[in-house]
């Protein structure tokens, strides 16, 4: 699949400011079913033919899937009980999970079907993190009723399995590589290590006076990265966490990744990248062998009026060979970028209020 996806994305290098090869990626897409037509079968035999999913939601209570070639929304599902705070993928990417206020919805990707198939409720508050296992066994949330909590997927009772509570509301959750440990970060600059194994947790807090409002895991377990409301990113080595050994953090180096709002962090598959993003209007990109700065992705002598430009960047996603960057921001669009030339590529336009987040898979199971 690797070099399907690379061609994939070359095709759109090639063509990016003409119509992408429809032929291209039919073959593609017809080679990528062949391996499986199961993994990519609805429960109503319907099938997601696109190589690449992409989807945005915020708060204008709708969730876009989109042709990530092209920037076509193919599909609109409403989302009338709230705002959608965060967006997951499944990893046999059969279904997407939209957490919002009091309840997370999982949506079926492969169907037409524009209700959700499975309903989690029960939330006291706002639902800000969701993920999952790598193997599907299970999803993880966190929200502002200072609970993170694991949901058995296996299970036909739809209430959660383990709860962990922390003294403060949760804005982010991210799971260890390892597949067993929850990383959790909370209002009160409090970043929290949750062993699922033993139940053991250990915290530590960069700043106490700032909200820890994201944190990441590169994908080879080396570094951690959390970034705060004044615009601080901290960097860890990690080591440890396999067997029954705790992961251990050893503090790398602070950065002022931004000088206002940070929201969001999220280390390249590669391991070579670090995505910071911002409510100054823009992302930061860092080297991760010296946390140097290698470039700046912001509108730059843009037609876009003012009040365009003074939007927040909230979240952001990387292709799977880590040269491109899926943002969304508060000026109700989401963007491709070119990270090498720090340059838009594509934009996503539709929603008629603010895009606070996305979910983005170029992986087709195999």
């Amino acid at each position: 699949m690797k070099e399907k996806r690379r061609k994939f994305w070359d095709l759109n290098r090639q063509n990016i400011r003409g119509k992408p090869s429809i032929s291209v990626l039919r073959e593609i897409t017809s080679q990528s079913m062949s391996k499986d037509k199961r993994s990519t079968m609805g429960s109503n035999g319907v099938t997601n033919t696109d190589p690449v999913i992409l989807a945005t939601a915020g708060y204008d209570h709708t969730i876009r899937f989109w042709q990530a070639h092209s920037g076509i929304c193919h599909r609109t599902v409403q989302h009338p009980d709230s705002q959608v705070n965060s967006l997951e993928i499944t990893p046999d990417r059969q279904m997407i999970a939209a957490a919002g206020y009091q309840h997370i919805r999982m949506y079926d990707l492969n169907s037409n079907n524009p209700n959700p198939v499975v309903n989690y409720d029960g939330i006291s508050k706002n639902v800000t993190a969701v993920g999952f296992h790598e193997d599907g066994k299970w999803m993880y949330t966190g929200g502002e009723d200072s609970c993170a909590r694991i949901w058995d997927l296996r299970s036909r009772n739809l209430q959660c399995q383990r709860i962990f509570q922390v003294n403060a509301p949760i804005n982010c959750v991210t799971l260890h590589p390892n597949q067993g440990e929850l990383i959790v970060g909370d209002q009160t600059g409090a970043i929290h290590v949750w062993d699922l194994k033993t139940d053991h947790n250990e915290q530590l807090i960069p700043d106490p006076d700032a909200s820890i409002q994201s944190v990441s895991i590169d994908a080879d377990a080396s570094y951690m990265a959390a970034v705060n409301n004044k615009g601080m990113c901290y960097v860890w080595t990690l080591s440890g966490g396999s067997g029954e050994e705790h992961t251990q953090l050893l503090p790398k180096t602070k950065i002022q990744a931004h000088k206002r709002y940070a929201l969001k962090c999220k280390f390249s598959p590669d391991s070579t990248l670090l995505a910071t993003t911002s409510a100054d209007q823009s992302v930061n990109i860092w080297r991760t062998t010296d946390f140097s700065l290698k470039c700046n992705l912001a509108l730059k002598n843009s037609t876009l009026t003012e009040q365009v430009q003074k939007r927040w960047v909230w979240d952001c996603a990387w292709s799977s060979d880590s040269q491109y960057l899926v943002t969304a921001s508060s000026d109700n669009m989401a963007r491709l970028w070119a990270v090498e030339q720090a340059e838009v590529k594509r934009e996503y336009s539709g929603h008629q209020k603010a895009v606070i987040c996305l979910a983005f898979n170029d992986c087709p199971p195999t």
